[in-house]
């Protein structure tokens, strides 16, 4: 139940709804708890007609509105069959009204629920995309989007259902106990006898269904990680021939889900029949004791009658709090795995009064080393560079050499483990992260482009550009021939992550996407590894213009004769093995040079 505090802020926010709604609760429930005694007066009207005989102590224990009501309509001098057509729609009022405040109390805690679900849904998805990079290397992609909807549509039912119930059910135990007590407190003492019983039984059963839920939670996670996967790489499961293997991967983990959630329903089903042997015990004390009352005379007929249709009214609201408790303690498990992610921490923080400045387009790394968290990987060890503004700088090396890493620490997807990373003079962990990266294109070596037009993902960075700088950013990617090919143009669909795209066109328009920007720094991480020769010509050809004036590091593992760069950085094992032009690493007969020339036999048509 500790885990519920942390929605009290947005029950603190949606005071008026609630507070409204506990008042209609108990004025739906006031006119509830009057139909009794009207049906009560009612028998005992009948009984004294029939008898010729008037009961004693009519109507002195109910409460005031009936007893206005009623000997109003006593002084219209009626027979007793206009009395109890009057009374009849007494009864047909009450009901109305209890209807109307019924209605109005799930249009406030009800609305109030949604109002919760679209703030915590809105939260938990802004709090993820305020989590570092490493964050999403520990975490499966199935699992959140769990928390974000299950374990939040789990919360809700608590937010909503759940404290309406429990609220309508304290309201009506709370006003059926008063006037029953008022009319007879021995027979209400036996018929309330039984409850120590039923909260006992809820004690224990909830400790059980709390573990169950989080057991049942775990499951689905995992069940919807292994659909999220399977859908993900459906490529590579129907290249491998591998259907079946992931069938019955799933079979078991729906196994499991099953059995879980299975063994929890069986716990839950408890309540019911325990809550209608309660029920049918206090009918049957009422029916001993009252009759034998009756038999001497403590009690009406009518009081009988009031106090069984009580227990009828008091049935569905007690055999709910089974299901009530059950609610609360799915919601208490839900929102506990929700506040593991709430809670967690950036690693990756922005200062409050980061610097704001211009990007120029200096960058620095000094006496960099850095390790890869959970995994140990040494990717950068004492890394020194110096890049000036407006140079273009190539950093080459083979596959784990550390060149990427670079990449990373310039966006500050991960802090140095060691060292000192500047741009423009001043410490990165200074900067206002959202203002740095804003003026920083990226174009990373695994291409994601969204379920949206060609034209929103090139204008994905900045979201305002005109259509002729969408236009020219994709000729600078030598993309818009391809894209003019398409029957709807800059406007077609591309699919969840590009997928109606091949891998060259994605490439490009991620390409462009960088360029639109107009940044102060671009970062191109092994971006050309989709496009074949004569495409990489002509964006070399186009980026040799584009980047005059701009400061580029370019990653990658070939070599681009077409591109000038004023140096080029071999790395190999996290530290700078060469740098220098072009012919000055070639006439070292280094590694360079090796790498050149094993590309050049590549190249040769044999």
């Amino acid at each position: 139940m500790k885990h519920l505090s942390y929605l009290n802020k947005y029950f603190w926010k949606y005071r008026w709804r609630l507070l409204l709604g506990i008042i209609f609760i108990f004025i739906s429930n006031y006119f509830a708890v009057l139909a009794p005694q009207v049906t009560g007066y009612i028998i005992d009207k009948v009984q004294a007609f029939l008898t010729s005989s008037t009961p004693k102590g009519l109507l002195r224990q109910d409460d005031w509105l009936v007893v206005a009501t009623v000997n109003w309509i006593e002084k219209m001098s009626m027979s007793p069959t206009g009395i109890v057509a009057m009374l009849a729609g007494m009864l047909l009022l009450f009901a109305v009204l209890r209807g109307f405040f019924m209605f109005l109390m799930r249009q406030t805690i009800i609305v109030m629920s949604r109002h919760i679900e679209f703030d915590q849904k809105n939260e938990v998805f802004q709090h993820y995309l305020q989590l570092d990079a490493n964050f999403y290397k520990t975490h499966e992609t199935g699992d959140l989007m769990n928390r974000m909807s299950e374990d939040v549509s789990r919360v809700r039912m608590y937010t909503g259902p759940a404290i309406m119930y429990l609220i309508n059910l304290i309201a009506l135990i709370s006003l059926s106990v008063f006037y029953m007590v008022k009319k007879n407190a021995e027979l209400s003492l036996y018929v309330l006898a039984p409850m120590p019983i039923l909260a006992i039984t809820i004690y224990f059963v909830n400790n059980i269904i709390h573990k169950k839920s989080e057991e049942v939670q775990a499951k689905l996670s995992d069940l919807t990680t292994n659909a999220q996967q399977s859908y993900s790489g459906i490529r590579v499961i129907k290249s491998f021939v591998q259907e079946k293997a992931m069938l019955r991967f799933f079979q078991t983990n729906s196994e499991q889900y099953r059995t879980s959630a299975t063994a929890l329903y069986k716990v839950e089903a408890i309540y019911f029949p325990i809550m209608g042997l309660i029920i049918g015990i206090s009918t049957l004390l009422v029916i001993l004791v009252g009759g034998l009352k009756y038999m001497e005379g403590q009690i009406n007929f009518g009081d009988m009658a009031a106090f069984i249709m009580y227990l009828t009214m008091l049935a569905f609201p007690v055999s709910a709090i089974g299901w009530v408790a059950s609610t609360i303690q799915r919601a208490a498990a839900s929102q506990q795995r929700l506040n593991e992610f709430l809670l967690t921490k950036t690693n990756i923080p922005s200062p409050v009064d980061g610097v704001k400045n211009k990007l120029e387009g200096d960058v620095e790394f000094e006496n960099v080393s850095f390790v890869y968290p959970h995994t140990g990987i040494v990717a950068l060890k004492d890394f020194n560079l110096h890049i000036k503004k407006g140079e273009k700088v190539a950093i080459i090396g083979r596959t784990g050499s550390g060149k990427s890493t670079i990449a990373q620490l310039l966006l500050r997807f991960y802090d140095p483990s060691k060292g000192t990373v500047r741009i423009d003079g001043k410490e990165l962990r200074h900067l206002e992260l959202q203002h740095y990266r804003s003026q920083v294109s990226y174009i990373p070596q695994e291409v994601f482009l969204f379920s949206d037009t060609i034209a929103n993902n090139i204008a994905f960075g900045t979201g305002n550009n005109t259509e002729e700088e969408i236009k020219t950013a994709a000729m600078s990617a030598s993309v818009h021939r391809d894209i003019q090919s398409f029957p709807q143009g800059y406007q077609t669909m591309v699919g969840e992550r590009g997928v109606t795209l091949s891998g060259g066109q994605k490439q490009r328009i991620s390409i462009a996407r960088a360029l639109v920007k107009d940044p102060g720094l671009i970062i191109m991480d092994d971006c050309l590894n989709a496009v074949d020769a004569r495409t990489e010509k002509e964006i070399l050809t186009h980026l040799a213009t584009y980047l005059q004036h701009k400061t580029a590091i370019v990653i990658t593992h070939r070599i681009f004769s077409l591109l000038q760069f004023d140096r080029i950085i071999v790395m190999d094992n996290g530290r700078i093995a060469e740098q220098g032009t072009h012919e000055q690493l070639l006439q070292q007969q280094g590694l360079y040079a090796d790498l050149y020339s094993r590309q050049q036999l590549e190249e040769t048509p044999s």
